[in-house]
């Protein structure tokens, strides 16, 4: 993708040494290209980073990491031992971090240890519940603004805490009635009773369980900032959730909200070369098969969008994975087709450091899984 800049004026860094914020990218999938836009939307500055950038020691030039959702273990396992080393360090020295569902996760004590909490056991949670929720809020600068606090979370787990020191920035109320626990909207689950739809899940789904848990804490690591949500600020077009990212700016890595909106472009005098032409049909190819796929399924009641990039699917139907690919391959193509991304010549342009063999192999094995399936279900 894209490196991300911004003009020195938009954060004061004539004053302020470091960059804002790196938003670390691996093993995020989904769920970055959904912090990717939902920061871009809100007109927040930040940087890319990969996990050899961050083993390179690449976080002492920002003042906040941000690590958005995904399967916090393939990302610690992407960071490796001196990626940890090195996030510890960075939030020791005084560094912020923010984690949001799998970013938090990877931050509790299991992990990268940076707050003495646990997740809870997935059979003491309700592990399936989705979409916009009610919450308490304690008093802090991240809810400036807020004068309804629904926001949104997507299958989250739970924070087990015992540490006096953890301070609960807001707890779970009351779920709102476009949300679900599994494929079962909430108000079709009181009409029914929740407790005969658990026995006949087998899981625990009573979005009442959750009032009153702890959904976004804040402790300290060394001189740095941690605050830990598993509510996603990133959900796109949700107004609370932006104006929190604008705050969380504020509050973790000195921008102000007020600053004019951030500009996407290539940094200037950087070198790119054309995109070969087989990529550019297999891309199309394989967003034409996904797009048909989807459409399949939303003709057949198998699921339908939510918002822009997640899928609600019924149970048994691997929704979030067509939801993954969609959105993965639709960003690409989106970014090809974008013309501040051609190069000199006007067509589709990549950064030399991008591989294209490499880019070739993956997306033949990408194609070559769905393209066969794709035509088995259609």
């Amino acid at each position: 993708m894209a490196s991300v800049t911004t003009d020195r004026t938009s954060c004061n860094m004539e004053t302020l040494p470091k960059r804002p914020c790196a938003l670390f990218w691996d093993e995020s999938f989904l769920w970055g290209v959904m912090a990717w836009r939902a920061l871009r939307e809100a007109g927040l500055p930040f940087d890319l980073l990969r996990s050899e950038d961050v083993q390179r020691g690449a976080l002492s030039r920002y003042r906040m990491v941000f690590v958005p959702g995904g399967w916090a273990s393939n990302k610690i396992n992407a960071l490796g031992d001196q990626g940890m080393e090195e996030i510890r360090r960075f939030v020791a020295g005084g560094g912020n971090y923010l984690g949001i569902c799998g970013g938090a996760g990877m931050a509790t004590e299991n992990g990268l240890g940076l707050l003495p909490i646990k997740r809870k056991p997935p059979r003491e949670r309700v592990p399936s519940f989705s979409g916009p929720i009610r919450f308490s809020c304690a008093e802090h600068a991240m809810w400036q603004e807020i004068d309804t606090p629904v926001f949104f979370v997507w299958w989250p787990s739970q924070f087990q805490v015992e540490d006096p020191n953890i301070k609960v920035l807001a707890r779970y109320e009351e779920a709102q009635a476009d949300a679900f626990s599994a494929d079962i909207n909430v108000v079709d689950g009181r009409t029914i009773g929740w407790s005969e739809l658990e026995q006949r899940y087998g899981i625990l789904l009573d979005p009442s369980r959750l009032r009153g848990e702890p959904g976004v804490l804040e402790g300290r690591f060394g001189r740095g900032r941690v605050i830990l949500s598993l509510v996603h600020f990133d959900t796109l077009g949700d107004r609370n959730g932006a104006a929190v990212l604008r705050n969380l700016w504020s509050h973790l890595a000195s921008c102000r909200p007020s600053d004019p909106p951030m500009e996407v472009k290539y940094e200037p005098g950087r070198s790119f070369k054309g995109v070969p032409k087989n990529i550019l049909e297999s891309i199309e190819e394989i967003h034409a098969a996904i797009t048909e796929l989807i459409a399949t399924g939303e003709r057949n009641f198998l699921w339908y969008w939510r918002n822009p990039l997640l899928l609600q699917w019924r149970r048994g139907v691997r929704g979030l994975e067509y939801s993954t690919l969609a959105a993965m391959i639709g960003e690409i193509k989106s970014l090809l087709n974008n013309p501040g991304a051609s190069g000199p010549d006007g067509l589709p342009a990549i950064p030399e450091e991008i591989d294209p063999s490499r880019w070739e192999e993956e997306l033949k094995e990408i194609r070559g899984q769905l393209i066969p399936f794709w035509r088995s279900v259609v």
